[in-house]
């Protein structure tokens, strides 16, 4: 079993870099030290936890100026793991937690869709570190109609759209990155996330070091895709200086599965940020697992979008 996010950057050196107003220690000798975002992908073919990296042959990157200063995008993920947990949250409660200008997206009337989700990253264009998140799905901003219509296409063409309530991370750049130049609410805290064929496990510190979230859960049983087969793609609303934006992120999955109406999830909530997001959203019945144990991740960064008001 990979190293835990703890042990991974226990007494690791650091180096101090710059992110627009902003000063944050990276790993000496990591990815975002050696290329600032610009990574050599010959260097991380060779790396053993990379499976390939044809998935980002085809994606160039841009030079961008952001609240984080000038950088490129978008980010390269090149080994991850990730699980969701899929809930049914009634609409009156997911209203109250949204903002006015947003709408859930319904699977029934007075039903839309919540998720705790837990993310490792191995391999980076930031460097190792693992995330959890509290999220709505919503309807595409600027659509009309029938929401029943936005999620068969949602579903068919595998791009959903979505509001995270929080997003706890475990390095200083991931926060940084994602708070001032996303927008997203993130904040470092301990957060352990360890995922293979057989276990998904997590956990979420609060600040006092007590468990914010846990999550422990048999992995589905996983089949394998060859690199551009099973890619999906989510586009997440934020604010920045009260300016709504969006942000596009493409999932390469390589190895992942899904159980319906799973068995036996053992998620604790106990005291803390994430755990209060989830309990307002009062969740009723848990509809799916999603488990990627190999995968690869590109993320944009925002651009503004317009949101009706």
């Amino acid at each position: 079993m990979p190293p835990s996010s703890t042990a991974a950057t226990a007494g690791q050196e650091t180096v101090e870099v710059e992110l627009g107003s902003r000063t944050v220690a990276v790993p000496k000798g990591g990815l975002y030290d050696r290329f600032r975002m610009n990574t050599d992908l010959d260097v991380v073919e060779r790396d053993p936890r990379v499976s390939g990296v044809d998935f980002f042959r085809g994606l160039s990157k841009t030079r961008v100026e952001s609240p984080i200063g000038p950088t490129l995008t978008p980010n390269f993920y090149y080994a991850i793991s990730t699980a969701r947990l899929v809930m049914l949250a009634p609409t009156r409660a997911i209203r109250d937690r949204l903002p006015r200008e947003l709408a859930p997206l319904e699977v029934a009337p007075g039903l839309g869709l919540v998720s705790a989700m837990f993310f490792r990253y191995d391999v980076c264009d930031i460097d190792f570190y693992t995330e959890a998140a509290i999220g709505i799905a919503v309807r595409p901003a600027r659509h009309g109609g029938f929401g029943l219509i936005d999620l068969v296409s949602a579903l068919k063409n595998a791009h959903l759209h979505s509001y995270v309530l929080s997003l706890p991370v475990n390095t200083e750049i991931a926060q940084v990155r994602g708070h001032d130049g996303y927008g997203f609410p993130k904040w470092v805290t301990e957060l352990d996330v360890d995922i293979d064929a057989d276990r998904t496990t997590a956990r979420v510190a609060n600040d006092a070091g007590d468990t914010d979230v846990a999550l422990s859960v048999a992995t589905p049983a996983q089949s394998s895709y060859s690199s551009g087969q099973r890619v999906s793609s989510l586009t997440s609303y934020t604010t920045v200086d009260g300016k709504w934006q969006e942000t596009l992120s493409q999932t390469n999955a390589l190895a992942s599965g899904t159980s319906l109406f799973p068995r036996k999830v053992d998620l604790q909530l106990g005291s803390g940020r994430m755990s209060e997001d989830l309990r307002s959203l009062k969740p009723l019945r848990t509809l799916q697992l999603d488990v990627v144990t190999e995968g690869q991740l590109a993320l944009h960064m925002p651009f503004p979008t317009s949101v009706p008001s």
